[in-house]
Order: structure tokens, then C-alpha cells, then sequence
């Protein structure tokens, strides 16, 4: 493989290797890696930089555990192009993180949980990871009653993507998607807060 297709893929060579790779296909997913794995560990950076500064997980293995478990699921994965396989590895490193969060609190014996300003952005930034529990909590509600809104938080805040791209993975108007976020945020205040 050339260094300039490794540096910047197409869309068409990705998209072509996740179809195999949801296909059960090996080696589709051993050539896949190279090819998007910078943008992988850029993601994976963007959210340990949301995590506390003693966080003791690595963007590094936080992208070989995302990708590993995007690549070994039981049904094969049917991705429909770049954007939601990104969206699939950025929820796979929330799991991962909300995991590791709650393998520490456990080992604590808990701990308080703090309110988090949603209106900031959505951003964890340096609170302790028992924010992220809070919000993985009521994210978890907000998909049970509404589904499409907790995609759009997933996709808006985990992926990175602008509500422009988020709308165009769920099929849906920039407007609705507007409205959605501005509804989802709103909601998630009220949970967190609640609780």
C-alpha cells in the first residue's frame, strides 16, 4: 500500500472494506485498521481529553479496544459508510470509558455524584468520572423514551459530528435535528439535575 493512500483513504476504499468486514471478512478488517486509524485516535484523544487528568486509560488502547469490539461482535456489523461506522466507534468508547468509570467507582465504594451543566456544551472536561456515569445513566433513559434524540447526543457529542452530519446519519432535516438537540440537551439537564 502507498503512503499517500494510507495518509488519506477514499470514502470508496473504506466504505468498500467495512461492507466486507460486516461480512464476516478477516482480512477486510486487518486492512481496514491502517487506513482509519488516525482518525480513531484522534477521536479516542478528543474524549480522554474530556476525561479527568489522572484518567489512567490511554487513547491508545481505549482505539484497540473500540475497534476490537467493533470487529469481533457475534452478528456481523452492517455499517452504511464512514460516518456510522465513526458513530459505532465512538459509542464503543463510551461503553469502554463508562466501564472503566464505573470499575473505579466500584473499587472506591462509590462516591457523590455531581451535577452536570449540559448548557456548556455537553462537555466533562475535568469533572471526576462519576459525571460520565450521570450522563450514561440518563442517556440510557433518554434512549428508552426517545430514541432518535439519544442517537443524536451519541452522534453530537461522542462522534464529533455537527448537527449538519448527525442529520444526515439519521436521515432526518437539519431543523428537526436542531430542535432535537435542543430538546435532548433540555432533557438531559432535568435528569441529571433530578438526580
Amino acid at each position: 500500500m502507498s503512503e499517500k493512500v494510507a495518509d488519506n483513504p477514499s470514502a470508496v476504499t473504506v466504505t468498500r472494506l467495512l461492507r466486507r468486514a460486516g461480512g464476516g471478512d478477516r482480512q477486510a478488517s486487518a486492512e481496514l485498521l491502517p487506513l482509519v486509524y488516525r482518525e480513531l485516535r484522534a477521536l479516542a484523544a478528543k474524549k480522554m481529553r474530556q476525561e479527568r487528568p489522572d484518567q489512567t486509560l490511554q487513547a491508545t488502547a481505549l482505539v484497540h479496544e473500540a475497534y476490537l469490539r467493533l470487529m469481533d461482535q457475534t452478528d456481523a456489523p452492517k455499517w452504511d459508510g464512514r460516518w456510522h461506522f465513526f458513530a459505532a466507534a465512538a459509542e464503543a468508547m463510551r461503553r469502554i470509558l463508562v466501564e472503566h468509570a464505573r470499575h473505579k467507582a466500584r473499587l472506591k465504594g462509590g462516591g457523590g455524584r455531581q451535577r452536570i451543566d449540559l448548557d456548556a456544551g455537553l462537555r466533562i472536561d475535568d469533572r471526576p468520572s462519576a459525571d460520565l456515569l450521570a450522563l450514561d445513566d440518563a442517556l440510557d433513559a433518554l434512549a428508552r423514551e426517545h430514541p432518535q434524540e439519544a442517537q443524536l447526543v451519541k452522534l453530537r457529542y461522542f462522534a464529533g459530528m455537527t448537527t449538519d452530519e448527525a442529520a444526515q446519519v439519521l436521515g432526518i432535516s437539519v431543523r428537526t435535528a436542531g430542535r432535537a438537540w435542543a430538546y435532548a440537551r433540555a432533557w438531559l439537564y432535568t435528569r441529571i439535575a433530578d438526580s
